[in-house]
């Protein structure tokens, strides 16, 4: 009989075999000369397995048995379903974009974050630049079936693409191919993959997105699911897999216009304390031009993110009995086109062999607001990404696919949660940085309205670009890439606010019933304790864990 974690470590295998890059940025064994195949056989077959694996979960009797294997159940079921939701999605057929959202670029980005220690380690590398032409050869082709189905990308965002090859083919010493340090013997071998097979492989690429795909894109009045064909029942798919909930596209729609209205109340209250400024279009346009409110240079930048994490490191113990005992670093975005998020995080390896990184965009620093730092960096360090995928790591009896946290509601939903909690942990350095996450409350809140926008009511990129501004601080650089990233990856920022909201409730319900009796850090605990969850189970084990105490 097959047992929870071996259904669990099946499904993980599944995973790691489908993005072998990821499993070797987590440490994991075994596929370090891989690259991913995204041929639609390859992917067929992945849905196949995924699909048994899950029946064979659902059938699993756990009604008698013990809480960890309930729990792993839960999520291997919920897993596996979102893999299939994934690859029914047809992605790669029209996702082509110049940040780490599309699958080469993507695979560029993250192959530089590789570490390499000693000769084995530097060889599987060399095997993967040698492979590259064929992952680009079979991303083309991705991308060619794509416009016989009538699945093709968005015209501003293959423009993007070609342009961010361009800036890597111009700038062969820039490549991020050349970041991760070979023994020397090896570099001259690694210098002539580079020049002979990778550049030739993206010259070619380039080429197939210019006088192949570009022609047949989707013009900007059209860059939503809801316009391909299959493209509603798609995004409602993801829609659940990234939410795990059956909260509909309309419901988040205006959910998200409802918590908008209830926001900027807010900034106007917060408008008056810093600038007696109660209008919030004005305390917002002030956010936006106000060149005093920018940052001056990449470094500062760096220093802002470092300060704020080492408060929130300090004070972490007084709100959380288990803590992350892997270091994080700040560390500038290499090779980062505008395109690329502010901020985002990459955990740390199993092996320790990496740490955690926060990755700052330091490109064009006089763009990027002071305000928002502090609020990033804990959503993304601590106590946010960075603690919550560190303890994970840390629970040596759980099965690996629960210690790597994958389920997107859960992570970003946590993320979105500790913003708040980082002003009753007193972390914010004053008013100026509250408004920064008060704002940053508002982007989520305009993602629910955008997202759907765009992939369920047909909103042209234009008319997601005026929502942007219209409803956040964002300038036009930032705007572009929130919505971009929307079209890259269709209901992934539905999960932040629906996350969040799901803990606060699910809290709220604990503090009503212990009463006195509710302690902060045990909550935190259990919900941290256990890996990444559904919201439905995460509710199921609070309410396991902390039951009512009976006076």
């Amino acid at each position: 009989m097959t047992t929870p974690d071996q259904l669990a470590q099946e499904l993980l295998d599944l995973q790691l075999d489908a993005d072998p890059v990821g499993a070797t940025l987590l440490g994991v064994d075994g596929r370090d000369h891989l690259l991913p195949e995204i041929s639609a056989a390859a992917e067929y077959h992945r849905r196949g397995v995924a699909e048994k694996i899950r029946v064979r979960a659902m059938a699993v009797d756990t009604n008698h048995a013990e809480l960890e294997q309930r729990l792993t159940i839960a999520v291997v079921v919920q897993q596996a379903q979102a893999m299939v939701d994934e690859i029914d999605s047809a992605a790669p057929e029209y996702t082509a974009t110049g940040n780490l959202f599309a699958p080469v670029a993507g695979l560029l980005f993250r192959l530089g974050q590789i570490p390499v220690d000693g000769q084995e380690q530097a060889e599987a590398f060399l095997r993967r630049l040698n492979a590259i032409p064929e992952f680009t050869a079979a991303a083309a082709e991705r991308h060619r079936q794509g416009v016989r189905a009538g699945r093709v990308p968005v015209h501003p965002l293959v423009d993007g693409a070609i342009a961010h090859l361009d800036e890597l083919l111009a700038d062969p010493e820039g490549d991020p191919l050349r970041t991760p340090e070979l023994p020397d013997p090896l570099l001259v071998h690694r210098d002539r993959l580079l020049e002979q097979v990778v550049r030739p492989a993206l010259v070619r690429y380039r080429e197939v997105l210019a006088e192949e795909i570009a022609p047949h894109a989707r013009d900007e009045q059209r860059p939503g699911l809801c316009w391909l064909p299959g493209g509603a029942e798609i995004y409602h798919a993801l829609v659940h897999a990234h939410t795990t909930t059956d909260r509909t596209p309309r419901e988040l729609h205006e959910l998200g216009l409802a918590r908008i209205e209830e926001l900027r109340a807010r900034v106007g209250e917060l408008g008056e304390a810093l600038w007696g400024e109660r209008d919030p279009d004005r305390a917002l346009q002030r956010l936006r031009t106000d060149p005093e409110l920018f940052f001056d240079d990449g470094e500062e930048m760096l220093t802002s993110a470092r300060e704020a994490i080492a408060r929130a490191d300090a004070e972490a113990p007084r709100w959380f009995g288990d803590l992350a005992a892997q270091p994080c670093e700040v560390r500038a975005v290499p090779n980062a086109s505008e395109s690329t998020p502010i901020g985002f995080y990459l955990p740390p390896a199993l092996d320790r062999s990496r740490p955690g990184v926060y990755f700052a965009n330091t490109t064009s620093p006089r763009q990027r607001p002071r305000y928002a730092s502090e609020v990033i960096a804990f959503h993304e360090v601590t106590p946010g990404h960075h603690l919550q995928l560190g303890v994970a790591q840390q629970l040596d009896d759980l099965p690996l696919l629960r210690r790597l946290g994958m389920i997107t509601a859960y992570a970003e939903g946590w993320g979105l949660y500790t913003e708040e909690l980082a002003d009753e942990m007193g972390l914010y350095s004053g008013d100026l940085a509250r408004m920064g996450a008060l704002v940053q409350d508002l982007l989520r809140a305009t993602r629910l309205v955008v997202d759907t926008g765009l992939h369920e009511f047909g909103w042209s990129r234009r008319r997601a670009l005026e929502q942007m501004r219209a409803s956040t601080v964002l300038g036009d650089l930032e705007a572009a890439s929130e919505v971009d990233r929307y079209i890259a990856i269709p209901g992934q920022a539905l999960s932040y606010l629906v996350g969040r909201l799901e803990i606060e409730r699910i809290r709220a319900d604990a503090q009503r019933r212990l009463g006195a009796d509710f302690d902060i850090r045990r909550f935190h605990d259990v919900v941290l304790g256990h890996g990444a969850l559904p919201l439905s189970t995460l509710d199921f084990l609070v309410r396991d864990q902390l039951p009512a105490t009976s006076r």
